[in-house]
């Protein structure tokens, strides 16, 4: 690799200042929670410390070495978010004395910098990856077939589970599936585009162009809905949409998928029972309180939201526990809104944004057309993800069983949002990467 151009600031000590400042903030996190139940800074601060910015760093240096001039905020906040969600997995682990989640969280989080650093090894140049873009199709629907041999997981197949071992293959499909959508549609782009028949305003591409992608979308949905898992099909068909429209610059398709994605969601919340069951709680949250059965998750993640007020109760001192076994993965949003407050939360969330739209610079910035469109996909799957989450926890639309990335726990999800970050570092240093000089 060619040594930095010195004309062009890498950010590389930005970006090292800025991965001090997340891992303080963490520790800080930890320390709090720990003065706050027990009275005392807990023993394993350094430890927690340590297991958090040794990795940190030796990404950092990866990135320094392999990728120079990448975006100096997206290593940063990958470990922020990573290490507030360790903070809010280790307090809640503090109500379940039997149920000890965050070490498990901190071995999932050093393997997920660990396929980060080889990702950045492996892939010198993200243009190779468009070779692929068959074999990822492929490898995503077995990866999405497989759950379906194994038992339902609270009324979805989506994990593959032996013995205290389990893994959700799906959360490795979305990441594969972004490169053959961004690798077909790289190709095709201009098809789609420019023929086909029109109809009243709009102009359909033709079936020959259109027909292998959709009909390869459709096979996902379908393996997705008979899995019972919609809130990966809702990803992955708002993945679809949102690289069409930046492959074509045509905004009807997103109001077809707007359509489409209304008439899919009518149809399966009505005749899928467990699908129905959460759209009866997204339409009536305080129905098993009038009902004399106490509050459900729903009703107990509002109330911790409103518990939380501006500021928060503080780490520590919620009662977010109440709502049951999914307050450490699905519900994990309603305790930093009720421990940090609306300050907190609108902080959290500033964080995915910026996360995101330094995913979207780095692809209007980048030349060549599948960097742009994986560079959007991958983006807009976390964008997608924190939407559907947030959403479901305050009740704006009904819940998924999607997991927020970096923050709530999950092995399978952790590690390939690392993944993503990784490609978006080295997408990031091709498009901020000076152009040679040209010799006269």
């Amino acid at each position: 690799m060619a040594p930095p151009d010195d004309r062009v600031p890498t950010r590389r000590n930005t970006e090292l200042l800025l991965l001090i400042g997340a891992v303080g903030v963490s520790v800080f996190g930890y320390v709090d929670v720990g003065a706050a139940v027990d009275g005392v800074v807990p023993q394993g601060a350094g430890g927690y410390g340590a297991a958090l910015g040794v990795p940190a760093l030796l990404a950092h240096a990866t990135v320094r070495w392999r990728a120079p001039y990448a975006d100096p905020l997206l290593l940063p906040i990958a470990v922020l978010l990573n290490g507030v969600g360790l903070v809010v997995i280790y307090r809640l682990d503090r109500a379940t004395p039997s149920s000890q989640a965050a070490p498990t969280q901190l071995l999932w989080s050093a393997i997920g910098v660990a396929l980060f650093i080889g990702v950045l090894l492996a892939v010198r140049d993200h243009k190779v990856l468009q070779r692929y873009a068959w074999i990822s199709a492929l490898g995503a629907l077995v990866l999405l077939i497989l759950p379906g041999f194994f038992p339902a997981v609270y009324g979805a197949h989506i994990w593959i589970t032996v013995g205290a071992f389990s893994i959700q293959p799906g959360e490795f499909a979305k990441v594969l599936l972004a490169v053959f959508f961004a690798a077909y549609l790289a190709v095709h782009r201009d098809a789609l585009a420019l023929t086909g028949r029109r109809i009243w305003r709009w102009q359909l591409p033709s079936g020959r162009v259109l027909g292998p992608v959709l009909l390869m979308w459709v096979a996902f949905v379908l393996v997705l809905v008979l899995e019972t898992d919609l809130g990966t099909s809702l990803l992955f068909f708002g993945l679809f949409v949102v690289l069409l429209y930046v492959a074509t610059a045509r905004s009807g398709w997103i109001a077809i998928g707007l359509l489409l994605s209304a008439v899919a969601a009518l149809a399966v919340g009505w005749l899928e029972p467990h699908v129905h069951g959460r759209v009866e709680d997204w339409l009536h949250p305080m129905a098993s309180i009038e009902a004399g059965q106490g509050a459900g998750q729903l009703a107990q993640s509002l109330f911790a939201f409103a518990a939380g007020g501006l500021l928060g109760t503080g780490l520590g001192q919620g009662h977010s526990i109440l709502i049951g076994f999914a307050a450490k993965s699905d519900f994990i949003l309603a305790t930093v809104g009720e421990e940090l407050g609306l300050a907190g939360l609108t902080a959290l969330l500033l964080l995915y944004a910026v996360l995101v739209g330094r995913g979207f610079r780095t692809g209007i910035v980048l030349r060549d057309p599948f960097g742009r469109l994986l560079a959007i996909g991958l983006a807009s799957i976390i964008a997608l993800q924190v939407f559907v989450v947030a959403g479901g926890v305050l009740d704006l639309i009904p819940l998924t069983g999607m997991t927020m990335p970096f923050l709530a726990q999950g092995g399978s999800s952790v590690v390939t949002n690392w993944a993503m970050v990784a490609l978006l570092v080295r997408m990031s240093d091709g498009a901020r990467r000076p152009a040679p000089a040209v010799r006269r």
